[in-house]
């Protein structure tokens, strides 16, 4: 059976990303592609072989594709999922899922309702050194876990963006939150995956302190605890100007894991006995080594699809992820530590 497949934005997500995936799954056939700039979408179409649209609902409405990816600017995340769930598709939404927990929620009612997979790209769950380190840290040989730190910052949206310095990541009316929703949410969700626990209470310190003439967060550097104690910190940035980093580090009772932390080695795993492990894994891919054409975010989805199996990230594991970055603008306002509802 080939998936039919139709992709709602055609950025650079969609150019570097989603439709270079698709096209190289077997399972999948892109149907059609829509954007509101008339060029953008006939131009994919044209590269794709793919039935062209700038309005979403009649897209739908022509055509019968069975897997959609969202690939719009934040605020539109949950209203186009939702109209994709209700037209009887199964959908790929790009992170941050919304920009609330009641929009989160209502995604996950109409994948529910309809009998569709609902499915967020949350990709660092699928790097080889992630895995890795949640492999070792469930299998119990490092003891207890005391604290983590984990990053991720570039220079920011400008040189990945379409639209460069005029994007809508930079616009709060569209993308609600910045670094926090761009880079933020990747890292809450992957230490949930590699701590194996929730968190329990979060303590943001979100700001706009190095890039002009934009309404979003660039900077943003968070507290968190988990559920059994655990502490580290959370660092999101647009202003990290002469480098990338996507580390995390893990430190633990016998050791401590330093995860796409080493120039060489994707984890090293250094123990209190003496040992380390080097592990060549491949680097985590980057925007500047040319993007993330392999990520296996799409070929799990098909995967899931084909199969009727829950997607690794679906709506209840995205909305979680988004609740950390929500509690943590919420303090950034407040000034006060947000706890976490369990559920």
């Amino acid at each position: 059976m080939t998936l039919k497949t139709a992709i709602i934005g055609c950025g650079s997500i969609a150019q570097h990303r989603h439709l270079v995936e698709y096209r190289s799954n077997e399972e999948t056939d892109i149907t059609a592609v829509c954007d509101i700039v008339e060029e953008r979408a006939a131009i994919a179409g044209q590269i794709y072989d793919a039935k062209t649209y700038t309005d979403y609902e009649e897209l739908f409405q022509k055509e019968e594709v069975d897997i959609v990816s969202i690939c719009l600017p934040n605020h539109l995340h949950a209203s186009v999922s939702i109209a994709a769930l209700e037209a009887g598709a199964h959908v790929l939404c790009e992170k941050p899922m919304a920009t609330s927990t009641e929009e989160a929620e209502r995604m996950i009612s109409a994948a529910e309702k309809n009998g569709k997979k609902l499915m967020i790209a949350h990709n660092q769950r699928f790097v080889k050194s992630h895995r890795k380190a949640r492999e070792i840290v469930r299998s119990g040989e490092l003891g207890k876990i005391y604290s983590f730190r984990t990053t991720f910052g570039h220079g920011g949206p400008e040189d990945w963006s379409v639209d460069g310095k005029d994007s809508w990541f930079f616009k709060k009316d569209e993308a609600f939150i910045g670094a926090m929703g761009d880079l933020g949410v990747h890292k809450a969700d992957l230490i949930r995956y590699i701590l194996g626990e929730e968190f329990t209470d979060v303590a943001g310190f979100v700001e706009n302190n190095a890039k002009d003439g934009i309404t979003v967060d660039d900077n943003a550097v968070c507290m968190l605890r988990s559920e059994s104690g655990i502490l580290g910190t959370l660092a999101a940035s647009w202003a990290y100007n002469t480098a990338e980093d996507n580390s995390t580090v893990i430190y633990a009772e016998k050791g401590m894991l330093r995860i796409e932390d080493d120039p060489d080695y994707s984890l090293v795993a250094s123990y209190t006995n003496g040992d380390v492990i080097n592990f060549q894994l491949g680097q985590i891919q980057s925007n500047e080594s040319g993007g993330q054409t392999n990520t296996g975010v799409i070929d799990h989805f098909v995967e899931s699809v084909l199969n009727d199996e829950q997607p690794l990230i679906d709506g209840h594991e995205g909305k979680k992820s988004l609740e950390i970055i929500l509690a943590a603008l919420e303090s950034g306002e407040t000034g006060k530590i947000q706890s976490l509802k369990k559920g």
